[in-house]
């Protein structure tokens, strides 16, 4: 009986976990395909890093990575989000993702807003069923404006940024 209400927190929990999101408008551009349904929001809070490179003769910040922890609605510490990008669980399991559309909300402000297809797995974790990722409520992540010429080509510099990411496994 304790085992079997167990199971129905944990089951209603999850629910009102994966709708935590449910009131903010997703862009159509980065809208998900149909037929998947969100299970897995986080909250990001880390660094984007970027490196000062020349382009086509012109110097300009371009980013390297994401550097960030991923919290759950009660603040604890569920993961990490690095290069790859990767999103990774504290258990270990991970996944891959490949950027598929962008929506640029507050473009002076913060960093775009995202849709993002997973495109590798590793390990069985909450993450692993998902086939979808929306990046959405970001702040902050911008480049730096200056500070990029000839005098700081392959300087990094890292851009405080905080997200929210919504994964989504099919129906």
């Amino acid at each position: 009986m304790v085992i079997t209400m167990i199971k129905r927190i944990l089951f209603l929990s999850a629910l009102l976990h994966s709708t935590a999101y449910a009131d903010v408008s997703i862009p159509e551009q980065i809208k998900v395909p149909a037929g998947h349904h969100p299970v897995l929001t986080a909250h990001a809070k880390g660094e984007q890093i970027y490196e000062c490179s020349l382009k086509k003769g012109a110097y300009d910040w371009q980013i390297q990575a994401p550097d960030a922890q991923l919290f759950d609605d009660q603040g604890q510490i569920i993961g990490k989000h690095y290069e790859g990008p990767v999103w990774e669980y504290k258990e270990g399991s991970r996944v891959q993702g490949k950027i598929i559309n962008r929506a640029d909300m507050s473009p002076s402000k913060a960093i775009a807003w995202l849709l993002v297809e997973i495109v590798g797995r590793k390990g069985d974790g909450p993450f692993s069923k998902a086939s979808f990722i929306n990046r959405i409520n970001t702040q902050g992540g911008l480049p730096p404006v200056t500070g990029c010429e000839g005098n700081h080509l392959g300087q990094e510099k890292r851009v405080s940024y905080s997200a929210d990411y919504i994964f989504y496994q099919p129906d």
